[in-house]
């Protein structure tokens, strides 16, 4: 085994690590959310600090009636997203 292929696979999982982190911060919103948790918390706020931005541009992209619906179908998606692209992402760096 080569030093390159060992970096490349080091990579590879530091990448999908990221992406399971971001999509765990999403799902945790989501339980926070739908649990009706306090929006002055500070674990609530800290929380949705770091979920916002990393929605990126699913929040609204479904409107439904129940508010709650829409933070999970929203958010969800972009938990889903984001194992989808760093799964590939990591995929692709560790052929390299």
């Amino acid at each position: 085994m080569t030093a390159s292929y060992r970096t490349n696979e080091g990579t590879a999982r530091i990448i999908g690590g990221v992406g399971t982190l971001f999509a765990i911060v999403e799902a945790f919103y989501i339980l926070l959310f739908v649990l009706e948790a306090d929006p002055a918390n500070k674990l609530f706020t800290f929380v949705q600090s770091w979920a916002e931005p990393l929605a990126l541009f699913f929040p609204g992209l479904f409107r439904t009636d129940s508010v709650k619906l829409d933070v999970l179908l929203n958010y969800g998606l972009a938990a889903i997203f984001w194992l989808v692209v760093t799964s590939f992402c990591a995929r692709m760096v560790a052929r390299l």
